[in-house]
């Protein structure tokens, strides 16, 4: 297999997961820090910490550290073959509703 294989499958393992692909869903809306998805997905923050250290070291998002604060968002402008897959995640606008705004602050 080529590496760019090996790359798309690494991809796909890591959108097989339904946590990882809402936490997508997510930052296609925008850019998030941890506390917001736990509001939203309502788990705890180990849980989604691991999710996101997976999808960074898969190059799927890149953090911003913002003083004490990290904010997450999607990295796939160098990966045509997922802009299909985004446009068919649903809008998650209904969820960012559900976010603390004091989360961050």
């Amino acid at each position: 297999m080529t590496s760019t294989t090996d790359s798309l499958v690494e991809t796909m393992k890591l959108l097989a997961d339904k946590t990882r692909l809402t936490i997508l869903a997510l930052l296609k809306e925008k850019e998030m820090c941890v506390c917001d998805i736990v509001d939203v997905l309502q788990t705890t923050q180990p849980n989604i910490s691991q999710h996101l250290k997976k999808l960074k070291n898969g190059g799927l998002v890149v953090e911003t550290r913002r003083s004490q604060w990290i904010y997450y968002s999607l990295n796939v402008d160098d990966k045509p073959y997922l802009q299909g897959i985004l446009e068919e995640l649903p809008s998650m606008k209904d969820e960012l509703s559900k976010i603390n705004p004091n989360c961050c602050k």
